[in-house]
């Protein structure tokens, strides 16, 4: 299965985060996403090919080591999930 996800724009509230660990934080999320799906799957709709126009994504505490690495995949775990409700 294929699965082709656009992210046009990700807003992050009352997170600081300096412009050059921003595509730390991009690869990070695309690897994270990657495994969650190729691991997780989709279900129903979305496994038949439907599009979803937006996805508001639960808030999460960071933990971790506050590395950007750390964050994207933090950030990536909160979108499949909203994703996969």
């Amino acid at each position: 299965m294929n699965v082709r996800l656009h992210i046009e724009r990700l807003v992050l509230d009352g997170i600081q985060l300096d412009p050059a660990q921003r595509p730390l934080v991009q690869e990070a999320l695309q690897a994270e996403l990657g495994r969650l799906f190729a691991e997780g799957g989709v279900e129903g709709s979305l496994a038949a090919g439907a599009m979803v126009p937006s996805v508001r994504a639960d808030g999460f505490a960071m933990s971790g080591d506050g590395s950007p690495v750390s964050l994207g995949r933090q950030i990536a775990r909160s979108v499949y999930g909203g994703i996969v409700k």
